[in-house]
């Protein structure tokens, strides 16, 4: 089971550096109107050789193309990947503020480590689960209710963190 666990996740086709790389791309050219290997790199807080490496592996899958000034833009591909993890880092953080408990900085961390790993349909399904249990629902509320109920008494417990 495991074998088959470990090759569904080496079948993601991009890392989660690739994934922040199409994101930095996505975020320059949205603020600057441009993004370059050089401001990729500041951006990232990484070298420019480490940039020019990810983005010719990227550029080969068909996720990034550049001009003849050297400026990068994501093609419909990377655009694509960069609005999908997007929005799965978006549900993943609510159900973890909101459902869970969390505070929203670790919320935020936690769901940026996940963002490009669940599929779709994980995805899809996290968000319907959203719906219902934030749904006026007499059940859901009450499923909320006694949950963060207990999730105070784990908490006082000091086995989870306040």
């Amino acid at each position: 089971m495991f074998e088959e666990v470990w090759r569904a996740y080496e079948e993601n086709e991009l890392s989660h550096s690739a994934a922040h790389h199409l994101m930095a791309i996505h975020e320059l050219r949205g603020e600057y109107g441009y993004a370059r290997v050089s401001d990729i790199a500041k951006y990232l807080s990484i070298t420019k050789g480490s940039v020019s490496t990810a983005m010719k592996h990227l550029k080969e899958r068909g996720y990034v193309q550049e001009d003849l000034n050297r400026f990068l833009e994501l093609t419909e591909q990377g655009l694509k990947v960069v609005q999908e993890v997007e929005e799965t880092r978006l549900v993943v953080q609510r159900f973890l503020r909101d459902a869970l408990g969390m505070d929203e900085d670790d919320a935020m961390i936690d769901a940026c480590k996940v963002e490009h790993l669940i599929s779709t349909e994980a995805r899809m399904r996290l968000v319907h689960f959203l719906r219902v249990l934030f749904s006026e629902k007499p059940a859901a509320n009450g499923f909320l209710q006694m949950f963060r109920e207990d999730a105070l008494e784990l908490r006082d417990s000091g086995d989870v963190k306040a």
